[in-house]
């Protein structure tokens, strides 16, 4: 099947573009992890390579208690909403490998957003209303982690601390070297490609 030279243009400018966008996205924070420290804001502890994978397991059970308390404090809204902003900045943790591959372009923003709601679960056991559910959702997750050996599996990222005040990026840059990342990257690209095609592509009829 040949593509009209018009899809063609298309695709070759929307890969291109997409290109030159990951190659130029740096940053807005430093990425040089335990190194340097913190920005201004509430400081949220490391986390473990181990510890993460427990902590993603028991992430809906911690908003959904979050969500149900009607009396909060700028505390427990910074928490939160950083929580589900580094989420969302991580691609809502879609990506290949983004917990358990410490390569992956999106292991740093994954440990950073559940660093994050430990952070808020330990919060909320200060809570008056939340203390009762997140001391029992506390005790889950640390028999859990004992059982795993959960403290004892580390990676470059478990000693790195993470602040209210940043957010924590993908590494763009080094998605081009992580396969699974880049086939992912590449197949949303041909379907937004293939999509623009159906949508302003197609001939229209010649009326008479």
């Amino acid at each position: 099947m040949r593509w009209p030279p018009r899809f063609r243009a298309l695709a070759a400018n929307f890969f291109l573009a997409t290109l030159f966008a990951l190659l130029l996205a740096a940053p807005a924070q430093a990425h040089s992890g335990s190194s340097v420290p913190p920005p201004p804001g509430i400081q949220i502890p490391s986390l473990t390579h181990g510890q993460m994978a427990v902590i993603a397991r028991y992430r809906g059970d911690i908003l959904a208690l979050a969500q149900a308390q009607t009396v909060t404090d700028p505390t427990f809204r910074r928490l939160y909403n950083h929580g589900n902003l580094q989420y969302t900045y991580c691609l809502w943790g879609l990506m290949p490998g983004s917990l358990g591959d410490e390569e992956s372009p999106f292991n740093e923003c994954s440990h950073a957003y559940l660093a994050t709601a430990k952070a808020l679960l330990t919060y909320m056991a200060t809570m008056p209303s939340a203390a009762h559910g997140a001391k029992a959702l506390i005790s889950d997750i640390d028999a859990e982690m004992v059982r795993s050996g959960a403290s004892w599996i580390l990676c470059q990222f478990s000693g790195e601390t993470f602040s209210t005040g940043a957010v924590i990026e993908p590494r763009w840059r080094t998605v081009f070297l992580h396969l699974p990342s880049l086939a992912v990257l590449l197949a949303t690209t041909a379907a937004l490609i293939a999509a623009s095609w159906m949508i302003f592509g197609r001939p229209r009829p010649r009326t008479a």
